[in-house]
């Protein structure tokens, strides 16, 4: 039966070695499950229900994945996404919460619009191509950013505005010690090595409490009083229904808003999908992507399934290049992370107690490193594109709002257009994007 659903033999594969990379792809990909809810905590949101949401929301995406598209590629809060979710619409538009789903509610449906329209090619070719590098590496460097300030490795100073951390104390101590072990599993290539890395690093803080090396600034790793929990919160879920009211009372804002996550979720996704399906001996001879529309209308659905559990928006997964790499060439593969994420749910008091933000901050600064590679794609010699991106990547780092150096980025971008005559090279949808980032600086905040 498992032969005959997912083309098992035609694809080369079978069920051991499916489950096989199903198993590898979920601890690649379960370092969100301690990240998206510390960082989604911060607008209020329950630490528990948002850890429940993160986990049910991956499980069922990611088997969604798997049966409709049979693609061994699993799905998650996007990273970068949740960034933009907290940093940039709640804590810095003021929107409550409840808003914020909303807008990753309306922005997902947008995008399953857009995906079944069949115009995600014409929008692709639309937007310039330095400046979705840019914007991918700019994310790379806010997570960082948030992970080494979190665990206080940088904190704000009133001499010189930013300044390094006491590096002695134990949170950014045990931080550092995170990243030098997680960064070493990382240059091992070890499989799961950001998952590895957070357990090891988690373990060495249950010491670091046991022994005494505990801050009142930062919370320290503790062994939970229970290791499995029935009584599960759920107050996040329908949390979107409430904000719908609050969402539509600034327009520009609005508009910034759902376009930032739309163009944050369209760019994610298509560069995930692309190289992954690639990866899997999917590609066509006539550069076609078998079942790819399939893929992209499953990635749409996910990040309407996330909205409505909870969680910032769900996105397709570059760490299902792990279970790949092991054999999974199948939804199957897709079929079994889910599950493991859905089961992870009974053991939210455990990684809640390990994963703390000292323990997060290797993930953080290791994603950011994988996302700022693509800057070396990055067209050099240019010189007004070099400037766009530096203005993208530098403003999202020192305004803290991802939508806010997108702006930046694409204003940029137009003026050195005009200044040089090439601003008739430049596509109609990139001039309503700049008037729209205008309007927003300087009426919508």
């Amino acid at each position: 039966m498992l032969n005959k659903l997912f083309k098992l033999d035609e694809k080369n594969t079978n069920v051991r070695t499916e489950i096989l990379a199903g198993i590898t792809t979920f601890l690649a990909m379960s370092y969100i499950l301690g990240v998206n809810p510390g960082m989604l905590s911060e607008t209020g949101m329950s630490l528990e229900g948002v850890f429940i949401a993160t986990a049910l929301a991956s499980g069922v995406a990611s088997i969604l994945m798997g049966l409709l598209a049979n693609y061994p590629v699993s799905l998650s809060a996007g990273m970068g996404l949740n960034a933009l979710f907290t940093y940039t619409i709640v804590l810095g538009m003021g929107l409550s919460w409840n808003a914020a789903l909303a807008a990753v509610f309306l922005s997902s449906v947008l995008f399953f619009i857009i995906t079944i329209a069949g115009v995600r090619e014409a929008i692709l070719n639309a937007i310039p191509r330095d400046l979705k590098l840019a914007i991918g590496a700019g994310i790379g460097f806010f997570l960082a950013f948030l992970g080494l300030a979190n665990a206080g490795v940088v904190m704000s100073d009133p001499s010189t505005i930013i300044s390094l951390g006491a590096l002695s104390a134990p949170p950014v101590l045990l931080a550092l010690i995170g990243i030098v072990i997680t960064l070493f599993l990382y240059f091992r290539q070890v499989p799961g090595g950001v998952f590895l890395g957070l357990v090891i690093t988690a373990i060495l803080g249950v010491i670091f409490t046991a022994a005494g090396f505990t801050s009142p600034d930062v919370a320290m790793p503790a062994i939970p009083k229970t290791l499995v929990s029935f009584n599960l919160d759920f107050s996040v879920f329908g949390g979107f229904l409430s904000g719908f009211g609050d969402l539509f009372k600034n327009i520009p804002s609005l508009i910034m808003i759902l376009f930032s996550l739309l163009f944050v979720t369209f760019f994610d996704t298509t560069g995930t999908l692309i190289p992954l399906a690639k990866e899997c001996g999917y590609e066509n001879e006539d550069g076609t992507t078998e079942g790819i529309d399939k893929a992209f209308i499953s990635d749409a659905i996910g990040g309407i399934i996330g909205a409505i559990f909870g969680s910032s928006t769900v996105t397709a997964y570059v760490e299902s290049a792990t279970g790949i790499g092991v054999g999974g060439r199948t939804g199957l593969t897709a079929i079994v992370t889910g599950i493991l994420f859905i089961l992870s749910v009974f053991f939210a008091p455990v990684i809640l107690s390990l994963f703390t933000s000292s323990v997060t901050t290797a993930a953080l600064v290791t994603v950011g490193i994988l996302m700022f590679i693509q800057i070396k794609d990055i067209e050099w010699d240019n010189l007004e594109i070099v400037a766009a991106v530096f203005m993208t990547i530098i403003m999202m780092v020192l305004s803290y709002s991802i939508s806010l150096g997108i702006a930046f980025g694409f204003i940029t971008y137009a003026l050195g257009a005009i200044a040089l005559g090439k601003y008739k090279e430049m596509s109609p949808l990139v001039w309503v994007m700049v008037v729209v980032f205008i309007i927003y600086l300087f009426f919508g905040l």
